[in-house]
């Protein structure tokens, strides 16, 4: 088989995830499940908006009184720093670098895995201190719903990227491993893009009101 074959960086081919039909088909069913995410994600969004601070009583914590920008920069930071750590895999990938690859993956791991610590410190902060639980309020059902569904892409991320980097550990890079971290590493960029979303329409729309 092609995928099974010896490579070089010298016959590496330049786009490896696309080199062969399995890995174009790949990327078209790659898209058509990221345009349904993105509908639902839109839909989460335009929820929050509507019910924003709409809360039973003035008892009840509004936006602009839960947020921390020091924390949540510092969540952004996690995740910004993990997409660019996943772009320097992919380009450890292109040049047919095996070892680099996969340690720069563990690092968008580790990071990624701090920014859920991060997120985790954030909703038990929220309880303790403002009692803000799901069934508060329709708007922290939609804060909770919207941001907690994002985490949980996050974790489906990282167990994406996990089970590639261990499943192919013995494997190494050929055609056929190539698509898999290459997808991987896409559908990371992917969370990233929708938390930068999350940061200006919760975090920043809410600090001020």
């Amino acid at each position: 088989m092609e995928a099974e074959e010896k490579y070089t960086p010298q016959t590496w081919p330049e786009s490896p995830e696309r080199a062969t039909l399995e890995g174009k088909n790949k990327f078209l069913g790659f898209w058509l499940f990221l345009g349904g995410e993105t509908v639902l994600f839109a839909s989460l969004f335009a929820t929050y908006i509507a019910l924003k601070d709409k809360v039973p009583s003035p008892e009840h914590a509004l936006a602009k009184d839960l947020y921390e920008l020091p924390l949540v920069f510092v969540m952004t930071m996690l995740l910004l720093t993990s997409s660019l750590t996943s772009v320097y895999a992919m380009y450890h990938m292109k040049n047919f670098n095996f070892k680099k690859m996969q340690l720069w993956l563990l690092i968008t791991v580790i990071l990624g895995l701090g920014f859920l610590g991060c997120e985790i410190y954030e909703f038990n902060h929220y309880y303790h201190e403002y009692n803000h639980t799901f069934t508060s309020s329709a708007f922290s059902s939609a804060f909770y719903t919207l941001v907690g569904f994002h985490g949980a892409h996050v974790i489906f991320g990282l167990s994406w990227l996990v089970l590639v980097m261990v499943r192919n550990a013995k494997r190494g890079l050929n055609l056929y491993t190539a698509p898999k971290f290459y997808l991987a590493s896409l559908y990371w960029h992917f969370i990233d893009v929708v938390w930068v979303f999350i940061f200006t329409v919760v975090y920043l729309m809410g600090m001020v009101g």
